[in-house]
């Protein structure tokens, strides 16, 4: 009877485990067709990454193929994410994750201190935000570490010193 009893509640443990993925990956799943929508590219085709630089982050996008038309509408948003971004507007991820992204509303109250620079890269481009302003820098960080949590996207840097 005991080892029934212990299989059962294995059993309903799994089962509870398998739908907390199931509606993890329907959550990631919604996340990465609004990326799609914003973007204008395959979320699954492309990868995001997210650093944290001693000087603020960086939001690199690049398709994991060759594509000269995705490649390209990467390139269009991303110069449209750094103009946005410049005037304290943050519609865009926050259409993307459902959320005020953290950091956002401070980055908006400091954009005068923070600045935002897009280049290409070899299938796609980046935007790299910095400041010298201890708070912004906070917010930054704070805002690239809740990108990369939620795209399961790879990045370096932790939490550089202050």
């Amino acid at each position: 009877m005991k080892k029934l009893l212990a299989f059962g509640l294995i059993g309903i443990g799994v089962v509870l485990s398998q739908h907390a993925a199931a509606q993890t990956d329907s959550s990631f799943a919604a996340l990465q067709a609004r990326g799609k929508m914003a973007m204008g590219v395959d979320q699954y085709a492309s990868a995001h990454r997210f650093d944290i630089t001693a000087d603020g982050g960086r939001i690199a996008l690049e398709m994991k193929g060759d594509d000269s038309l995705s490649v390209a509408q990467i390139r269009a948003h991303l110069k449209l994410i750094e103009h946005a971004f410049q005037a304290g507007d943050f519609s865009t991820p926050e259409f993307v994750h459902l959320r005020e992204m953290p950091g956002t509303a401070v980055m908006s109250a400091k954009k005068e201190v923070i600045k935002y620079s897009y280049a290409d890269l070899p299938r796609g481009g980046e935007v790299r935000i910095t400041s010298s302003d201890p708070e912004a820098l906070a917010a930054i960080r704070e805002f690239i570490r809740a990108q990369r949590g939620d795209h399961h996207a790879g990045g370096h840097g932790g939490i550089p010193p202050n």
